[in-house]
Formats: C-alpha cells, structure tokens, sequence
C-alpha cells in the first residue's frame, strides 16, 4: 500500500479570489482527491502553515511518495525541512514536482542547477506529447494530452539531463518544453511534471490525475538490498 502525502503551499487560495474559485478546498485537496479516486488507501495533506509545514520527521518517515506544489513562498521553507526530505529521498521516498515547483528549494537541491525556464501567461493551449510510450508513467496514456488553457513554460529548462524523458511540450505559441522528466537520487526515484497553473483547473482532469498517479506508482521506494557503506570485509580470502 503506497502512502502519499501532498503538499501544497496553500497561499494562493487565501490571496487571490480568482485561485480559491477554481480551488476553493486547495490544490491539494485537489490533487488528493484524484489519488484517492485511482484507488489509493493512504492519502494525506500538508501545507506551508502547518507546524514544521506538515512535514514532520514522524511523517516523512510514514511516507512512500511525496508530491510537491510551490509557488509564491519557495523561500519561506525552512532550511531544515528541505534537508530532511532530501535525506528521505536519498533513502528512497518518492518525490513528485509539479508546475512552479521548479523552482522549489528541494527541487533546486536535488538537481544542483538553477532550474530557470521561460514563462508565459496567455490562456494558450498546451499539447503533452507522450515520447516515451513504454515507460511506466505512460500507461494508459493517450499518444497526447491537450490542454485547453495552461501558463506557457519554455526551453531552456536549467536542469541536468534527465534519466528518462516522458512528454514533451508544444505550446501555440511555438514553444516547447520537456514537461515530464525522471530522475534517480540516491536511492529515490523523482518526477518533474509540468502542468497545473494556479488559475487553470488542471488538476481536476482525468487524463492530468492519471499521469499523477501514475507517477506515484513509479515513484514509490524499491525494497532491494540494504546498502551499508563502510569498511567491507572480502568475500573470498585474499592474498
């Protein structure tokens, strides 16, 4: 039974009456609501504003798969926070960054580059080309995904090459941008996915929480050998 926690600032929805009517429980809620239809058991929620933001050290460890939505307070995470879910997914939790959390301070950290990109806001449409079909996070995946409206992000994207790349975008505006990528950290499997503007509801459709869920079946931790990192002893006599 894989368990998720999402986290969401939740700052928008308090700030900006436009946000709270396309979500007015969070886009967290949101998020978790589409889990929860797919099936899974083990759901819960966090914010910026909860104590220790929601992430507790008896949380993180209760957690197979973390997903991630920032925005207007990346640097209002506490240091100490990013460093604990960094050593959680060193260990092999899951991580899963959408949109704006980019620019994330965990995000930032795990790829060691400044993660900058082009942006646009202007209601334009957005095509999700799936180019790796046979990839775990494609399954059941139509060859694109067409989204009506969405905020428009742009090659250059400042991260390292990913292990895998799933979709691509093409947005009217002639842009593209690689919108979902894969990467392996330690021993913990992340995925950038780049949908999910504040202002579009996004998050509502299914083939968008499908890719989601998706990814947190893919995401979630591998069970394999323990890895101790010390002082070995041969296996076989020596000399």
């Amino acid at each position: 039974m894989i368990k998720v926690t999402v986290w969401n600032e939740g700052r928008h929805e308090k700030s900006h009456a436009e946000v709270a009517k396309v979500y007015p429980h969070g886009i967290h809620s949101a998020i978790a609501e589409g889990l929860t239809e797919a099936g899974f058991k083990k759901v819960r929620t966090a914010t910026l504003d909860d104590p220790e933001h929601g992430l507790t050290t008896e949380v993180l460890a209760d957690t197979d798969v973390l997903i991630w939505w920032g925005h207007m307070a990346h640097g209002e995470v506490k240091d100490e926070i990013v460093e604990r879910v960094h050593q959680r997914v060193l260990e092999g939790m899951g991580l899963i960054v959408l949109h704006s959390g980019h620019h994330s301070k965990i995000f930032k950290k795990l790829m060691g580059t400044t993660c900058n990109l082009i942006w646009r806001e202007a209601d334009e449409n957005e095509r999700l080309w799936i180019v790796e079909p046979g990839h775990p996070i494609a399954e059941g995946l139509p060859k694109y995904i067409d989204l009506p409206k969405e905020e428009m992000y742009g090659e250059i994207f400042d991260i390292p090459t990913p292990d895998a790349l799933v979709m691509i975008s093409w947005f009217k505006g002639g842009e593209v941008f690689r919108s979902g990528c894969c990467f392996q950290r330690g021993q913990g499997h992340v995925f950038y996915f780049r949908p999910g503007h504040e202002t579009y509801p996004t998050y509502y459709s299914p083939v968008i929480r499908k890719v989601i869920a998706n990814a947190a079946k893919w995401a979630a931790p591998v069970h394999g050998p323990k890895i101790e990192l010390l002082n070995a002893k041969p296996l076989e006599k020596l000399g």
